[in-house]
Parts: C-alpha cells; structure tokens; sequence
C-alpha cells in the first residue's frame, strides 16, 4: 500500500465510529478513497459492505482503543 493511500485513509478515518469508504479506481492516487456512509456501530457498517456489488472495494475505516488507525 501506498503512502499516499495510507494518508488518504487517515484522513477519512473518523474519530467515533465507523466509515466506509469505497476505492475511485479511476482517479489519481490522492483522490482514490471516497466516502460512503458514517455508523455508529461496526456491525452494520460490516452488513452495509457485504451488500455492496462488490464488497472487495469497500474498506471500513476506524479508530482502535490506542487512537490507531485501523481498517477492514
């Protein structure tokens, strides 16, 4: 993974919460994450990624319990 992408990750990664984001494969590399939709809880984040076209492009961004950067 690229720096730019884990920068791109970071900066859409919220502080409560989870986001999904989705990959633009068609723009440049600062642009290539995209905003989806905020949940409060992981499951229904998860729920909403599996019932994606295709899930695999989909990534759940959050932070952990040390304030890390994490995603799924």
């Amino acid at each position: 993974m690229s720096e730019r992408f884990q920068k791109e990750m970071m900066r859409l990664t919220p502080d409560n919460g989870f986001d999904l984001v989705s990959i633009d494969y068609f723009s440049d590399s600062e642009g290539q994450l995209y905003f989806v939709e905020h949940f409060e809880k992981y499951q229904d984040a998860l729920n909403a990624k599996k019932e994606r076209k295709n899930p695999e492009d989909y990534f759940i961004l959050y932070k952990g319990p040390g304030g890390e950067f994490l995603s799924r």
